[in-house]
Formats: C-alpha cells, sequence, structure tokens
C-alpha cells in the first residue's frame, strides 16, 4: 500500500487545507491497519518543493507543514518514506525499486490530492509494471469534495476503486 503525501499542510492548519482530510486520515488509518494485518508492505510517501524553485506556497523542506502527519507516522512508524518533488511518486524516485525490494506485484494507494498526485501514480508508467491497482477512494481527499469526485470518476476507466475494508485490501493482495 502507497500512502500519498498526507502532509501537515493539507490539514486545518496547515498551508493549504484540503477538504474531508478527518474523514480520509480515519480511513488511511483503518487501510494501515488492515494491511499490517495482512502483513502487506506499506510505503509512505512524502512530496517536498524543489528549493531551486524558491520558496513554494507549501511543502517547503524543514517546515513542519512539510512533515508526515504524525498520526500516519504512528501507525507507520517502519515503513519506508519515499520523498518526491512531482506529482507522480514514481517519477525520479527510488518508489518502483522499493516496492520490487518488498515483493509487491500490485498496487493500493490512498492519500491526497486525489485529483493530482493519487492520479499521477495511478496512471504512471511505472504503475503498468503492477498486475492491477486499486485506489481506496474513501481513503482520499482534495480541494473539494466534487473535485475529489470527478478525480475518481475519471481514474475508475483505469484502475479498481475499492473502498478501505479487509475484503478490499485481500483481493488486492492475492488477485
Amino acid at each position: 500500500m502507497i500512502v500519498i503525501d498526507l502532509q501537515n499542510d493539507y490539514f486545518p492548519e496547515g498551508a493549504f487545507p484540503l477538504a474531508d482530510t478527518d474523514a480520509a486520515l480515519a480511513a488511511v488509518l483503518r487501510a494501515i491497519a488492515q494491511a499490517h494485518q495482512l502483513q502487506m508492505p506499506v510505503v509512505l510517501v512524502q512530496h517536498l518543493a524543489d528549493p531551486s524553485r524558491g520558496t513554494a506556497p507549501f511543502f517547503n523542506e524543514g517546515t513542519e507543514g512539510a512533515a508526515l502527519h504524525p498520526a500516519v507516522r504512528a501507525a507507520a512508524p517502519d515503513a519506508p518514506v519515499i520523498v518526491k518533488r512531482f506529482a507522480d511518486s514514481f517519477e525520479r524516485t527510488p518508489l518502483h525499486e522499493t516496492l520490487q525490494r518488498l515483493g509487491v506485484d500490485a498496487l493500493v494507494l490512498c492519500g491526497m490530492m486525489t485529483h493530482n498526485c493519487v492520479t499521477h501514480t495511478a496512471l504512471s508508467r511505472q504503475a503498468d509494471h503492477y498486475r492491477s491497482i486499486t485506489v481506496l477512494k474513501d481513503a482520499c481527499s482534495t480541494v473539494s469534495p466534487l473535485m475529489n469526485a470527478i478525480a475518481l470518476n475519471a481514474l475508475s476507466t483505469r484502475v479498481t476503486l475499492a473502498e478501505v475494508d479487509h475484503r478490499s485490501l485481500q483481493v488486492a493482495r492475492t488477485g
């Protein structure tokens, strides 16, 4: 399971708060717990702004806003953290190599922002190497509920959409 960009800047006190973050966070934490029960690897992805481009509106390296949400870190303290600078979590990162080392052959994605980083990761050329891609729709959030629904609908022709539950994670794990 890949948890994308659950970072402080996206929550109510952050620099760019998204919609329904509490509900998405609760679903992500349930998904992490279920992944652990199934002995499914969890990988955390953290977006950091490119410092060569100057100060960004959010996710500036070394800021509290750029840090992964503490509840996610507590739920997956030993999970590898992949730092990215592009919407696609595979782009110029060791994500594919990390997943290969962990024996992953199917992707389960959740996170923030659905219309940007979750979508770009799900549709990445690197994602084509995996036998299936599932997006946990209740464990995603973006700028508004409508934008979230639009992004998930757009993804629905290319990936499996599922709710966080033990059965959906088991199906993703076994195919």
